[in-house]
């Protein structure tokens, strides 16, 4: 039995991944109760991880460049923040009281990224993202939002809207808003305006036509979902007098590419939003989310003599548990570790890019930092749109994804991924070398 044969023991029928599948579809819809892991027929399971692997329930390891959907920057049971996770277990859970470390980890962020002068936490990137977007409407009065087509920003409903947006309406005019859930009501889809990202005239027209109404611009400047399309820096600027200009609320969701540089995305295009809010890897491997920015703004959460313009709660928000590990996590990310992730992502983009090249596949390499992206087509990126996949381009995604499991890599079923730090150019080259495989035989 070859490696590879060992790594597909999780796809046998009585494998199990198989029989764990058969029993949580008894108990919870489709067998899972997180769409993202959802994979046909079923996923292999995870057992344990440690390091840059993870182990399957078939005892199977494979090298993890997901990182749990990038959360994981230091991959799995790092040892410092095990220890003091271990320490804090002592001593408690969750309190119905502040702690100490919430402060020194809202310390730390303030410190780090210059648009930031006060945060709240929350338990995750969704609560993060409502919690701004009722920031922004207490804060200026007015009612609707504009976002960008085809940007994940979590399962709030005004957020979701036109996450996906179905090519029978690409023909329209401008993006329309269109739900990411039914039922969803009409009336939460009319106080969305959808903007097309990178298209500048589009969106001056758009934020023009509603800046009395709009609260708040939500953009994601390196969408994970269109495959970590960067946005342009003269879109990104034109975007940010604009809504100065109007007094609308510019939010950017870091969730994500926070981790691609010590500051931010941000502190590498240059553009100073209102709000940012983040989660993943300032969890240090535990729920987490935040929302911060300006003082004048964040004041609108401010519950001193009375009640605040928008109250806020959460039982386990700002838990000792989760921020003394993300206080380790973001500790250990010095400037320097930053540094050095960005060149080995950018040896990864290289060798990725070096590799279709090779196999004389058409596609191209987004991202930045940690954080790395295939696109297996020559189209000019840009926006959603052009990041989607003909139906064979989807296939053939498919197939290299399929391929790479088998060798003992990890990505994202779009073929994205990122780096964890305990991640070297071995364990690079061993996802350039399976890359390589997997096109191979796609292509045989």
């Amino acid at each position: 039995m070859t490696a590879t044969d060992r790594r597909e023991a999780f796809r046998q029928p009585l494998s199990e991944s198989a029989r764990l599948h058969e029993h949580a579809k008894k108990v919870m819809p489709g067998g899972n109760t997180r769409t993202t892991v959802h994979l046909d027929p079923y996923p292999a399971y995870a057992n344990r991880g440690h390091g840059a692997l993870v182990v399957d329930a078939e005892g199977e390891e494979r090298y993890d460049f997901l990182n749990n959907y990038t959360s994981l920057i230091h991959g799995h049971a790092d040892p410092d923040i095990n220890a003091a996770v271990i320490e804090q277990l002592q001593r408690g859970t969750a309190f119905g009281m502040p702690t100490p470390h919430e402060v020194e980890l809202a310390q730390l962020i303030v410190d780090r990224i210059p648009s930031v002068e006060q945060l709240r936490f929350t338990n995750s990137g969704t609560e993060a993202v409502m919690s701004a977007i009722q920031a922004a409407r207490a804060f200026t009065g007015r009612p609707k939002i504009a976002k960008f087509e085809g940007s994940y920003h979590g399962s709030y409903d005004y957020a979701g809207v036109s996450t996906l947006a179905p090519e029978s309406v690409w023909d329209e005019p401008a993006p329309l808003s269109t739900a990411y859930y039914h039922g969803a009501p009409q009336g939460m889809l009319d106080d969305v305006v959808v903007l097309r990202y990178n298209d500048t005239e589009m969106m001056e027209r758009l934020i023009e036509s509603h800046k009395s109404e709009l609260a708040a611009v939500l953009i994601d400047p390196m969408p994970w979902r269109m495959g970590l399309i960067a946005g342009e820096a003269a879109f990104l600027e034109r975007l940010r007098d604009l809504t100065r200009t109007h007094g609308i609320v510019l939010i950017f969701d870091e969730v994500i590419s926070l981790r691609a540089a010590y500051g931010g995305v941000q502190s590498v295009v240059g553009v100073t939003p209102d709000l940012t809010t983040m989660a993943k890897i300032i969890g240090g491997g535990f729920p987490v989310g935040a929302v911060g920015g300006s003082a004048e703004i964040m004041a609108v959460f401010d519950p001193r003599g009375g009640k605040p313009k928008v109250p806020h709660g959460g039982t386990f928000s700002a838990n000792p548990m989760t921020m003394v590990a993300g206080l380790t996590a973001m500790q250990k990310m010095t400037q320097q570790e930053f540094d050095r992730l960005e060149a080995l992502g950018a040896y990864i983009r290289e060798g990725l890019a070096e590799a279709m090249d090779g196999a004389r596949v058409e596609g191209q390499v987004t991202g930045h930092g940690s954080l790395f992206g295939v696109h297996l087509h020559r189209r000019k990126l840009s926006d959603y749109r052009s990041s989607a996949g003909t139906p064979p381009e989807r296939a053939r995604v498919s197939a290299v994804y399929d391929g790479l499991l088998a060798h003992g890599i990890i990505l994202a079923p779009q073929l994205t991924g990122c780096l964890s730090t305990p991640m070297t150019e071995t364990e690079a080259n061993l996802l350039l070398d399976a890359f390589s495989s997997a096109l191979r035989e796609t292509e045989a």
